[in-house]
């Protein structure tokens, strides 16, 4: 297939998710062009990081989230635009950028979670939790979500979408539509998927304008029977790390270990491009840029594998 998901045998994924009272430093302090001459050294073809998660710390200024969180710039969104940066510096490497943003907003956050619309400290799987997404909430998110994509255009290239489920916070295509429509302002070629968590087996459509599947699994084990869901490109998502020990083993995300070796790892991405399906593999990161080397060495031999046999 000619789409760009496509292009390399595979792309990064990074939490990085270290805000607290000394965000403003950790983001100022990254070497951001060494950060990205580590994810070239693996051998990947894209980059997805983290814009924000559960709580109200951002990768990013923002405007607009500052405006209705009642913030001042720094106080939750830090001053550096790390996205626009590290995609600058990874323009260099011909890799692209991917963000990832979420559905439920900085929900753990009391004040400003109330003042986007959405305070969930444990999202509950109940009748009573249906309704969590409000049209007041995804107006206020999707504001901040276009101000990102508008400022990035086409540096990003695609958005992995978490928290978009239909059960615990009763998204329907109506909700998640002003957050396709966001990104498609900023980038109308930006490839888009929502998140409704790990499915079962293979990667499924969630949202009815998706460009490609979220892919959520646990594990390298999943080869799926199609090269779309639904018209939606086939795409996974899966850590390398492993749990802590006495962790369910879904606790794998931005953790350290290899799940997986490289001989595994190049023939399961070789399974994936016979589908053809993309894959991005999670890695941990720590809060100057850094990465467990044990990782990368694992990562940068499955480039040698897949590159010897091509």
């Amino acid at each position: 297939m000619s789409s760009p998901l496509f292009k390399g045998n595979f792309g990064l994924f990074n939490h990085y998710l270290y805000g607290n009272e000394n965000w403003v430093k950790t983001t100022n302090d990254l070497d951001i062009s060494a950060w990205a001459k580590r994810i070239a050294d693996t051998g990947a073809s894209r980059f997805c990081v983290t814009l924000m998660q559960g709580n109200k710390y951002m990768l990013a200024p923002n405007a607009t989230y500052d405006r209705i969180a009642g913030t001042k710039p720094g106080e939750a969104c830090c001053l550096r635009d790390v996205p626009m940066e590290l995609g600058l510096e990874l323009k260099k490497y011909d890799i692209d950028l991917y963000l990832y943003y979420t559905g439920d907003g900085p929900h753990f956050d009391d004040v400003i979670g109330r003042r986007f619309g959405m305070v969930v400290p444990e999202l509950p799987e109940d009748e009573n939790a249906k309704h969590l997404a409000t049209p007041f909430f995804v107006k206020n998110w999707a504001a901040v979500l276009e101000e990102y994509a508008v400022r990035y255009g086409d540096l990003v290239k695609g958005w992995w979408i978490d928290g978009c489920y239909h059960n615990s916070l009763g998204y329907t295509d109506e909700l998640l539509a002003p957050y396709y429509e966001a990104i498609k302002k900023g980038n109308p070629h930006a490839l888009v998927a929502m998140n409704n968590g790990c499915p079962p087996d293979e990667p499924k459509k969630n949202y009815c304008r998706e460009d490609y599947t979220c892919g959520e699994i646990v594990d390298f084990t999943v080869v799926p029977s199609k090269p779309t869901a639904d018209g939606a490109l086939m795409h996974i998502l899966t850590p390398l790390g492993m749990p802590p020990e006495g962790q369910p083993y879904y606790d794998s995300w931005c953790r350290h270990g290899i799940k997986r070796d490289a001989a595994y790892l190049a023939e399961y991405i070789r399974k994936l491009q016979q589908v053809p399906c993309a894959l991005t593999i999670d890695i941990w990161v720590g809060p100057d840029g850094s990465f467990d080397e044990k990782q990368v060495d694992t990562l940068r031999k499955t480039s040698e594998l897949l590159q010897a046999k091509s």
